[in-house]
């Protein structure tokens, strides 16, 4: 695990920590870990409610006779949505049709950004805070590279982004909790209204992922639901 990346899952549980003691949401600035002026974190209310009932509501589309959650809390290279592809792919090489499977895909922690749309990949430096490269340019993202993939952002030709899986069946869902802790966090990096941050974000969800209460309660309901588990990152 890099250093960055080390950093900002500290930052996130910390920030939820003293949330779930205080009911505060506490965001803290990376750039100023550990400085005399970090000892006192700027204090802001976190809206982590969501309709439940809608959340539940939406598990109850898995169907199938094979039916498998990925568990995706850290981008590893789009793996999650790599192995969701190869999920389809050879069920329907053993002969199960897609509409008998169903791979549920839980983007959580610091895979969350998989989640949002192009213009806050560019807007907040996503690519650069999250440490993912985009593979076209070897630089830090500026676009999420997953959603609908361009001629090399995966590793080879013929894998289906998240788009196309969702038109195959595939579900996809995106942590409410990671919404809310990384939208805060970068928002008071760059002197933001961590509320107005939010509510850009939510509102920035690609078509057809759902968010959930949290990515934990995603995989659990998953299970609930018949998926089989498997770690993706």
């Amino acid at each position: 695990m890099n250093p960055t990346t080390k950093n900002s899952r500290r930052n996130f549980l910390s920030t939820v920590a003293v949330a779930a003691t205080s009911g505060l949401a506490v965001m803290y600035n990376p750039s100023k870990a550990g400085s005399k002026s970090s000892g006192m974190p700027k204090p802001f209310n976190f809206n982590f409610s969501i309709p439940v009932n809608e959340a539940d509501k939406w598990f109850k589309k898995v169907k199938g006779t094979h039916r498998i959650v990925f568990d995706a809390p850290e981008p590893n290279d789009a793996f999650a949505i790599i192995w969701t592809w190869a999920f389809y792919l050879t069920n329907n090489q053993t002969n199960t049709p897609d509409d008998d499977m169903t791979a549920l895909c839980v983007f959580r922690h610091n895979g969350f950004p998989f989640a949002l749309e192009d213009k806050l990949w560019k807007k907040y430096k996503l690519g650069e805070f999250f440490q993912i490269n985009d593979n076209t340019t070897k630089a830090p993202a500026i676009r999420n590279p997953y959603y609908e993939p361009q001629e090399g952002d995966f590793p080879f030709p013929g894998i289906d982004g998240v788009k196309k899986m969702q038109e195959r069946g595939a579900m996809f869902c995106a942590c409410n909790l990671a919404l809310s802790v990384y939208s805060g966090i970068i928002a008071n990096k760059y002197g933001l209204d961590p509320e107005a941050t939010r509510k850009e974000w939510a509102e920035g969800i690609l078509p057809g992922i759902q968010i959930v209460p949290s990515g934990v309660w995603a995989a659990g309901r998953a299970q609930e639901n018949g998926c089989h588990y498997v770690f993706a990152g």
